[in-house]
């Protein structure tokens, strides 16, 4: 079963795929109005969960004076074709193996080599461990791009309202962050209640606070930057959200 992730994770995902060395958690905590440490702890916690698996360098084999790139499009058994996915790189001058969920043709094997006599020695460690290459070219080049959805459509001013979901019956979830200025700010989730700025059907689940979780009190009090998720036993109403500067389409 996959992750679920909320606006957050996907926005750093965004970034980190238009280019995670010069990615600034402080730039995209500024953007989803929460706070750097937030975003650092979100980053660990996609690691943690494999989905950010690494941090990749992009290099350009062809630009280099005598090396050639090679795709070779192999067919593996499909009971064996994880397997000799990982055995393939192992193979010296493999540099990337894709696994494709067909029946023929079903790895892709990325090789680098300085000349045809190394692709040749590749391509024959290749049929040594079971594949079957079924077509084979010169890579001319390579080309990437972040995935637009998780990206912004403009940049937020002030909160934002990261993750909704709605649960069995009428109950919803909301999550969002706390931005300078708003009416709830400063004040405790009693206050908050007593003064309307929560209904009594919207219970406080979760507050991320700088990069860790707090369990809600009473006597707990928002800050601007944090992560707050809500329970409502009832639909979230238009400007339910508003004393948090959020307010529902």
């Amino acid at each position: 079963m996959g992750h679920r992730i909320d606006e957050i994770d996907k926005r750093i995902l965004y970034y980190f795929a238009v280019d995670a060395r010069n990615t600034a958690t402080s730039d995209i905590a500024e953007e989803m109005g929460v706070t750097p440490a937030t975003i650092r702890n979100r980053i660990d916690q996609l690691e943690e969960r494999g989905i950010l698996r690494g941090y990749l360098a992009d290099i350009d084999y062809k630009s280099i004076g005598g090396y050639i790139t090679y795709l070779f499009r192999c067919t593996a058994p499909i009971p064996e074709r994880t397997q000799l996915a990982q055995s393939a790189l192992d193979v010296s001058g493999v540099v990337g193996v894709q696994e494709l969920m067909s029946g023929s043709a079903n790895l892709l094997v990325t090789v680098v080599g300085a000349d045809t006599d190394d692709i040749n020695h590749v391509a024959g460690e290749l049929s040594d461990l079971g594949l079957t290459i079924e077509d084979e070219s010169v890579m001319q080049g390579e080309y990437h791009r972040p995935y637009d959805p998780f990206g912004p459509e403009t940049v937020p001013k002030g909160p934002s309202l990261t993750d909704f979901m709605s649960l069995a019956g009428d109950a919803e979830v909301a999550e969002f962050s706390v931005s300078e200025g708003a009416e709830i700010a400063g004040n405790t989730i009693e206050q908050a209640v007593e003064e309307g700025q929560l209904s009594r059907e919207t219970h406080v689940v979760g507050i991320e606070r700088e990069g860790n979780m707090l369990t809600p009190k009473g006597e707990t009090t928002f800050q601007a930057g944090d992560v707050v998720s809500l329970l409502s036993t009832a639909p979230f109403e238009k400007n339910s959200l508003k004393a948090f500067g959020t307010q529902r389409e």
